[in-house]
């Protein structure tokens, strides 16, 4: 086992550096805290080595390094950090496949897509589609806020118009939010979809919204102005896979 106690060690530095977007794209590599993500990242073979202050905390099948813990506190971006750190690949590019998927448009906060992206592997979507001016996938705050999610859904960054296009072609039902919907509790049941949600300020672009087949919007009371957006997309989700869904309306 490789044994690292100095925090100006030349590989620190070059670990330190993947806080940036810029050196993570270079590298194609990102580093994760905790021993949750650890374990979830090593059982989708995403996981490359790890930094461990203690022998025991041992993991099989990626090279250890043994550090002390001012090393991890200089890596980790939490206040109390655990004693493990990871690195991981980059995910693989994908196509799109599959017969449910999630669009974000423009989702910028973190913790906000991070919920999204738990709630679309909770509710059956197959992939999800980020525009590029949505939050970076690699962020450290999206990924501890994904909870593990991300290492379970297939995600990519992609030209949302462009995306749409091929989902068309796929079969695919665009669906967007927009005030000038329909409620959700109205909308029929559809086997191939594709749910756009919008940025958290202004919604989803106008032209976004010209290339959806339905939209949608969810009744809430009148004295709450609107909806987070991460609530919002996880009700719409919800709602769109169950197998009850309008069952009173077909009968």
């Amino acid at each position: 086992m490789k044994n690292i106690q100095s925090i100006n060690n030349p590989y620190i530095k070059e670990l330190k550096k993947l806080q940036e977007k810029k050196y993570r794209d270079q590298q194609r590599q990102f580093l994760i805290e905790g021993f949750h993500l650890i374990e979830e990242a090593k059982s989708q073979k995403q996981l490359q080595n790890v930094l461990i202050t203690r022998e025991e905390d041992y993991v099989e099948g990626v090279e250890n390094i043994l550090v002390n813990y001012s090393i991890i506190e200089k890596l980790a971006q939490t206040k109390t950090p655990q004693n493990i750190i990871g690195v991981c690949r980059y995910f693989e590019e994908t196509k799109l496949e599959g017969s449910r998927f999630l669009l974000l448009d423009g989702i910028q906060d973190p913790g906000n897509a991070g919920t999204i992206v738990r709630s679309a592997l909770g509710f059956g979507i197959d992939m999800v589609i980020l525009s590029p001016d949505s939050v970076d996938i690699y962020n450290d705050k999206f990924i501890r806020s994904t909870q593990g999610a991300i290492f379970k859904t297939k995600i990519i960054t992609k030209s949302l118009l462009d995306a749409i296009v091929e989902l068309k072609a796929l079969g695919v039902t665009i669906i967007g939010t927009s005030l000038l919907g329909k409620p959700l509790r109205e909308i029929e049941a559809i086997d191939k979809y594709a749910l756009i949600l919008g940025n958290e300020g202004r919604g989803v672009r106008p032209e976004i919204i010209e290339c959806t087949d339905q939209n949608i919007f969810i009744e809430i009371d009148s004295k709450l102005e609107s909806l987070n957006v991460a609530i919002a997309g996880s009700i719409i989700l919800y709602y769109l896979q169950r197998p009850d869904m309008n069952i009173q309306k077909r009968r």
